[in-house]
């Protein structure tokens, strides 16, 4: 039996990190200084799903937005509203 393997959109998850971001009141350069990042480069990456945060920095992320992890990832194919742990 073929099982469908959950795939993160990482174009749909960058804009999850920005909403979120927004929504927090912080702007890049504030997450940069959070993280301790000399550029904010990984942050624009991660906001322009060109890249995705590791495990680590995703933790980090979800308790400075206050959401879990499984509310910043978003899937392939899920509805625009629903995320991981929707």
């Amino acid at each position: 039996m073929m099982r469908n393997i959950p795939v993160i959109d990482v174009i749909r998850t960058g804009q999850r990190i920005t909403e979120l971001r927004k929504a927090a009141g912080l702007t890049v350069r504030d997450l940069q200084e959070i993280f301790g990042f000399t550029t904010p480069q990984a942050i624009y990456k991660w906001q322009h799903g060109t890249a995705m945060p590791t495990i680590d920095n995703l933790v980090v992320l979800s308790v400075v937005f206050g959401v879990s992890v499984d509310d910043i990832l978003i899937l392939q194919g899920a509805d625009t509203a629903l995320a991981l742990g929707a």
